[in-house]
This record gives structure tokens, C-alpha cells and sequence, in this order.
């Protein structure tokens, strides 16, 4: 036993050796950086080491600080070598102070509840030095950064990234002045070479991007549009002989488009060369700037942090001594506050993306943090209200059902899907009154009179028969004993929604001006889906009106169509994908969202993975059906997709693929059951259809928070198995002169490229770059 005694006090002792030693090298060091501080001597009682501090002395060297009542100054050397000299305040940092980290990292200013908050001072080991403005750990507010290779930034910064107004001058003798966003220049603003070249004007994402004006040295200048750091668009070209370029820019030669105009005085004889300017850019780099090593948001104080909250450190003694204390080096707690009601740093930088792009920060973490597990919405109630006797829309629904009946039901001579030019004549529609008594083709119904129109119905009954729709079932869907369903609110456009109860088809209101849209459209429509057979463009069965006689006369006009998300599984989670980000999220929190909430682009979490052969049909039914949606003019369409997750968990946890347990799998591989499965499955797949009940993998993406909002988020290498349900749908808006002002006023806001309305053909590019993205091959 004595000798088990005689170890252990062995080993203590050791130890405080250590200790001891650490904290004499930490002192000297210390000592060496802020000056050396007057301490009384040492002693040792058993194995603690108590040194008492001066405060006249600590006082004498920060005559800047102030003393709170509630602060006093102390001193504390850490074991791990770590140095604090300052104001000290319930067991943190409060007021002026000094830290020293073991790396060499330093900061000098004030703190709050042991956070850098106010102004101070910050360098780095590599002589880089911040001084300016703190908040909660955070580079925030204005002050100057200084590189240790010379660059030196002066300006706004928020959340440690050069955000707002500042002037950055570069080692090479470049300099920049102007506007950030997120550490980039963004925004106006002018940058100048060493060589004297300069650029003013507009920038993106740290290039040259928007309309500016870029001056050479020799008197040469180009003005007007650039992309991605070159012209690229209108612009001029002025020489300094006074001759001039004008027209259309691009570096592809068959895009170009220009007229070289000659001065009197000019020698060139030979017509002018635009690929002159993009040689000379290439010259004209853009310094990237020295990075901020580490930021001091990062940083930890290694100070103590007791079982026993209510034990405060020990106040300096009636003598003016303080006590220097020993913490363990495993007691670290966060700069920021990590267990403060302050944001920490996660949550503070995903408020700052949201208010960048106008986005809801409303939990929706699990889009940036790879730790939070994927877990399947809740069951969301069966979508619409029946529409019942009381309802509002009840005798509408009436008249609807009484006027398909007679639609489909009425004797039609047998017709060839060649249809003459005559069938789509707008002109062509058939108009019949509903008397309640009945009349000759009517029956008698207990509804108010109204009448119903069928517009070119010779080529609704062509499709329908093209799309292989059964009359009778047709007519059941729409006008059996089960009412229509109505969606809760109208859509973005003011049109409502009516669904079928089996919900096989849709039912929209349109305005009259969609109406001549879609007449217009619909030769191109019907030769399209004949055409290609697996074309994702939604389906459409009929278009109707019902004009109220009596009293009250109003027409509702509609459209029936396919429910694409209509499927044999149950929908968890549903994306409507357009390729723009303006406005592009649901707002709402994610403890809202179910499995009928709508989610939109920046919702997005998932890339989807398709069978080789199918994602190469995929691609090249994309593209011919955007190709159609160009020929007609048509945009602000989206991408309907609807996923159903194969695998869940019993707590609602997205299991996935390599997750599974392979015993389990071994186990029942040639069972029956596994076996008739596997059967199922090649039968199906031997049926698909493009866009109906597709087995697939998707892939989990995580977004990053210090870049710009992505359509598309970082791979991660977890997959979950799926069926797949997707199709194009809303494919009626005419890129009108109110979508064109639309265009026009939005792009004074916000960057063109992110809002919907665009034009037809950009549109479509933008539109297929992002499903490209979204969509791959499955390898």
C-alpha cells in the first residue's frame, strides 16, 4: 500500500513539475510581448502555486483601461501556455484586456462576457494585424486589415468578411475602391493596375461583370458590357488615334458582330482585329489578396470553467493581490459565447445569407449542416376541401360535371390524328345552353341555367385518344358521385385549382388571355406530343368555359389536365424547379413543412441519379422539349418533380444506401419474397414510362454559407433509393410586354440572372443548365 502511496505522490508531483515549468516558460514569453509585469514571489504551500499580482503595476502599463465596479484586474497563466492579463468578470474577460494564444495569435481591446466585442487589435503570427471594430468574436463594423505580405484593406466588414464600402491596396501596387459582398467585389467599383490600367464600373463575385468602362495606359478604352471578367455583350471600343469599334462582343468569332470605323488620321488600313482587346485582357490579372489566416472567430480561451456555477473566481484581496490561477487545459470554452443566448457562429452566418438574398432563415439548417440527419416530412393531409352542397363553388362544379358529360359523351364521327389546319382555327369551339328543365341534348339538372363552351374540341378529343384516355373513365374521374376537391388558395397567377378525388387530373381557371396563349400554342402543342411520345410537357385533355346566365353573368374558363405527382407511392417530398433564385424558397419554417408543401430551388437538397439509358433519354427529351417551349415563346415553367424515399427508419430517418445492415441483406437475398420483389421490379422497369415511378438514387448536397446561395449544393457521397415522379408544367406564360416590364424592373433590384422573367430564350438556357446539374447519370 505505502508503495502504491509513494507511486501516486510520485506521479502528482511530476506533474506539477510540469506544471511549474510550462508556466514559467508561458510568464517569460508573456513577459516579452506585453512588458514585464512586477510579481511577487512565488510559494509553494503543497501543490498549489499561488502568485500574487500588483494591481498598481498592471494599472501603471494599461493606463488606458477603466475599471467597472463589477471588473478587476487580474492576471492568469494557463497550463497550456496560454497568457491573460486584463479585467476579469464572473469567471470571463470583461472590459480591456490581453490575450495571448500558444500559436502566437494575439489580441489586444475589449471584451464582453469573454468575448472580443468594441474595438482592439488582433495579430497574427505571420505580422498580419487587424485593428478596428469586434462583434461577439467577429471582424465586424469598420477597420483595417494588414497582410504580412503588405496588403492592406480599409473599409466595412461583417462576420470577418470585407462587406460594404473599403479600399484594398495590393503588394503589386494594385488597388481597389469600391463595394464587397462577402469578401468578393461586388457591386461598383473602380480597380487600378500598377501599370496604370484601369477598370470602373460593375463587378460580381470578384470579377468584372455588368456594364463598365476599362482605360489602357496608352489611351485606348472599351465601354459597355462585360461577363466573367471580358466583353461580352454591346459595347464600344475607342482608340486613341480617335478611330472606333462598335457592335456585339464575344471571344466566339461566330458571335461577334461589329463595325470598325476608321479616324482621318488613322494608318490602319486593314480592318480592325476585336481579339487585339481580349489578348491585351488576359494580361490584366486581378490580385486575389492575401486570405486572413485564421479567423479570430475561431480562436479559444482556455479558461476555467467550473462543475459549480455559482463559485465566482477569487476577488483581489484587501492588500490589492490577486490570485494567479491554474485551470485545466480541457476546460476551453468558445470566443463567441457557445453557451450564451448570443447566435453562434453557424446560426449568425446563415441569418447574414438570408438577408443577402431576401431568404427565411426559418430552420432550415439541415440544408447547411452535414450533421443534422435526413428525416422524411410529416404525413400532410389530402390536399383540397370537397366541394359540397354549401360550398361556394358548388354549382360551378355542377355545371363543370354537366358539361363534360356532354362533351365526351356526345356521338363524334371516328377521327385520324391527322387533323386538318382548320381544327385549331380559335374559331372552332361549340356553344350549348343548359336550360334546369332540360332541352332536347340536355337534361334536366338542378343547377341555374348556364351555358358551356368546348374549345377546338375535335383536337381536345384527338389527344385525349393520342394520350390513351379512356372516355368512360374519363367521365367517372370527372363527373362520378366522388366531388371535386379544391385547392385551399389560388396559385401566383390568381387562378384555382380544382382536383379530381381519384387525382388523376387537375382542373385550372385561366384568364382570358391565357386562353388565346394556349389556342395560339396548340398546333405546336399537338404535333410536339405526337411527335415524342415520352415528352415530359404536361398533359392536356380539355379546355372549357361556363358562362352564368341570369342576374349575375360571369364566364369561368378552364383547363383540365394530368396530375403528374399522381402516383401508386406515397409522395414524401415534392421540388418545383425553375433554375432562377430570386424569391426561390419556402417560406416556411421547417417544422411547417409536410409532404404537400411545395418546395422550390434553394429548398433543394438532392441531386438526382438516373440509369444511364434513362438519363440519356432524359436529356435528350429535356432538350427537345425546351426546344418546343423556345419555338412558342413561352417561360416561366418549371420542373415538377416528386420523390418517394424507399427506406425509412421507424423514428421518420432517411436510411441510406450503404447503411443497411448486410446480414440482413445475405439473409433474405434468395427469399422468396426478395425474389418475387426482384421480379416486380423488372417488370416494371420493363413498362416505365419517362417521369412516372422511376427507381432512382438521389444524392445528399449540402449548401456552403460562405458563397453565394447555390442551386445546387455540394455533393456529399450519401445516397438515398427512390422512385421518381417529375414533369414540366406550367408552360402557359407568354413572355408578354408585362412579363418584359417585369424583366426591366426587377433587374434595377436584383441581378438579371436570378429573377424568372426572362426572356423565352434565355429562359430556356438557364432552365436546362440547372436540370443538367440537378439530373446525372447514375455510375
Amino acid at each position: 500500500m505505502m508503495n502504491m502511496l509513494n507511486k501516486e505522490n510520485s506521479t502528482v508531483s511530476r506533474a506539477w513539475e510540469a506544471t511549474l515549468r510550462k508556466t514559467h516558460a508561458a510568464k517569460k514569453r508573456a513577459n516579452s510581448i506585453f512588458g514585464t509585469i512586477a510579481l511577487a514571489n512565488a510559494t509553494a504551500t503543497n501543490t498549489t502555486t499561488t502568485t500574487t499580482t500588483s494591481i498598481n503595476a498592471v494599472q501603471d502599463n494599461d493606463k488606458n483601461c477603466t475599471i467597472s465596479e463589477a471588473a478587476y484586474f487580474t492576471e492568469k497563466i494557463l497550463p497550456n501556455g496560454e497568457y491573460y492579463k486584463g479585467q476579469w468578470c464572473d469567471n470571463f474577460p470583461e472590459g480591456q484586456g490581453k490575450y495571448y494564444w500558444i500559436d502566437g495569435c494575439m489580441y489586444v481591446g475589449e471584451w464582453h462576457k469573454g468575448k472580443t466585442m468594441g474595438r482592439g487589435r488582433f495579430r497574427w503570427p505571420s505580422g498580419a494585424t487587424y485593428e478596428g471594430e469586434f462583434k461577439s468574436g467577429y471582424m465586424d463594423g469598420t477597420g483595417t486589415y494588414v497582410g504580412s505580405n503588405g496588403d492592406t484593406y480599409k473599409g466595412q466588414w461583417v462576420m470577418n468578411l470585407k462587406h460594404g464600402n473599403g479600399i484594398e491596396y495590393y503588394a503589386n501596387g494594385d488597388w481597389y475602391e469600391g463595394e464587397w459582398r462577402r469578401g468578393l467585389r461586388y457591386g461598383i467599383g473602380k480597380y487600378q493596375w500598377h501599370n496604370k490600367n484601369h477598370y470602373d464600373g460593375e463587378w460580381k463575385n470578384g470579377v468584372i461583370h455588368g456594364n463598365g468602362c476599362f482605360v489602357w495606359i496608352n489611351g485606348d478604352q472599351y465601354d459597355g458590357c462585360w461577363e466573367d471578367g471580358m466583353p461580352k455583350g454591346n459595347g464600344t471600343y475607342q482608340l486613341s488615334d480617335g478611330s472606333f469599334y462598335v457592335g456585339y462582343w464575344s471571344k466566339e468569332e461566330n458571335e461577334q458582330n461589329g463595325t470598325y470605323h476608321p479616324s482621318e488620321s488613322s494608318s490602319n488600313d486593314v480592318e480592325w482585329d476585336p481579339k487585339i482587346v481580349y489578348n491585351q485582357l488576359a494580361d490584366c490579372k486581378i490580385s486575389p489578396g492575401e486570405k486572413v489566416p485564421i479567423l479570430p472567430s475561431q480562436k479559444k480561451l482556455a479558461i476555467s470553467y467550473s462543475s459549480n456555477n455559482a463559485k465566482k473566481s477569487r476577488r483581489p484581496s484587501i492588500d490589492g493581490r490577486g490570485s494567479l490561477v491554474l485551470e485545466r487545459p480541457f476546460d476551453k470554452m468558445n470566443l463567441w459565447g457557445e453557451n450564451d443566448n448570443d447566435f453562434n457562429s453557424f446560426e449568425m452566418s446563415r441569418q447574414l445569407d438570408c438577408e443577402f438574398y431576401g431568404v427565411n432563415p426559418a430552420e432550415s439548417n439541415y440544408k447547411f449542416n452535414p450533421l443534422l440527419p435526413l428525416k422524411v416530412p410529416k404525413p400532410g393531409n389530402r390536399q383540397g376541401e370537397k366541394i359540397s352542397v354549401g360550398h361556394k363553388n358548388y354549382e360551378l362544379m355542377l355545371n363543370l360535371q354537366l358539361g363534360i358529360r356532354h362533351s365526351v359523351g356526345r356521338p363524334a364521327p371516328p377521327t385520324s390524328l391527322d387533323l386538318k389546319a382548320s381544327a385549331f382555327d380559335p374559331k372552332e369551339k361549340i356553344w350549348t345552353r343548359f336550360p334546369p328543365e332540360g332541352s332536347k341534348y340536355t337534361p334536366p339538372h338542378q343547377s341555374c341555367e348556364f351555358k358551356w363552351k368546348d374549345y377546338t374540341p375535335v383536337v381536345f378529343r384527338s389527344l385525349r385518344k393520342l394520350f390513351k384516355v379512356d372516355p368512360a373513365d374519363y367521365m367517372l374521374s370527372i363527373c362520378g358521385n366522388d366531388a371535386l376537391r379544391e385547392l385551399s388558395s389560388p396559385g401566383k397567377s390568381g387562378s384555382f385549382f380544382y382536383l379530381t378525388d381519384d387525382d388523376i387530373y387537375m382542373i385550372k381557371t385561366m384568364k382570358k388571355a391565357e386562353v388565346k396563349v394556349f389556342l395560339k400554342m396548340l398546333a405546336a402543342y399537338y404535333n410536339h406530343v405526337r411527335s415524342f411520345e415520352n415528352s415530359l410537357v404536361i398533359k392536356y385533355y380539355g379546355l372549357h368555359c361556363v358562362k352564368v346566365t341570369g342576374a349575375i353573368q360571369r364566364k369561368v374558363r378552364f383547363i383540365i389536365m394530368g396530375n403528374f405527382l399522381r402516383s401508386e407511392y406515397t409522395i414524401h417530398t415534392r421540388f418545383d424547379l425553375k433554375g432562377s433564385s430570386l424569391g426561390r424558397v419556402t417560406n416556411k419554417p421547417e417544422s411547417e413543412i409536410n409532404s404537400t408543401t411545395i418546395l422550390k430551388d434553394l429548398d433543394l437538397n438532392f441531386i438526382f441519379k438516373l440509369q444511364k439509358a434513362w438519363f440519356h433519354k432524359f436529356c435528350w427529351q429535356i432538350n427537345r422539349d425546351c426546344e418546343f417551349l423556345e419555338q412558342v415563346r413561352t417561360m416561366d415553367y418549371s420542373l415538377l418533380v416528386g420523390l418517394h424515399f424507399r427506406e425509412i427508419s421507424s423514428n421518420g430517418e432517411l436510411i441510406p444506401c450503404e447503411k443497411r445492415d448486410p446480414r440482413n441483406e445475405s439473409s433474405s437475398l434468395h427469399s422468396r419474397s426478395t425474389s418475387d420483389q426482384l421480379l416486380l421490379d423488372l417488370e416494371r422497369q420493363a413498362n416505365m414510362v419517362l417521369g412516372a415511378n422511376m427507381p432512382a438514387r438521389v444524392e445528399r448536397t449540402i449548401r456552403k454559407l460562405e458563397c453565394e446561395l447555390q442551386l445546387v449544393g455540394e455533393q456529399t457521397g450519401e445516397y438515398y433509393k427512390v422512385i421518381l415522379s417529375f414533369g414540366i408544367i406550367d408552360i402557359l406564360q407568354d413572355y408578354d410586354i408585362t412579363k418584359k416590364f417585369e424583366h426591366a424592373y426587377k433587374s434595377i433590384q436584383y441581378d438579371p440572372t436570378s429573377i424568372s422573367a426572362v426572356d423565352p430564350k434565355l429562359y430556356s438556357k438557364r432552365f436546362r443548365d440547372f436540370i443538367f446539374k440537378a439530373f446525372t447519370e447514375d455510375t
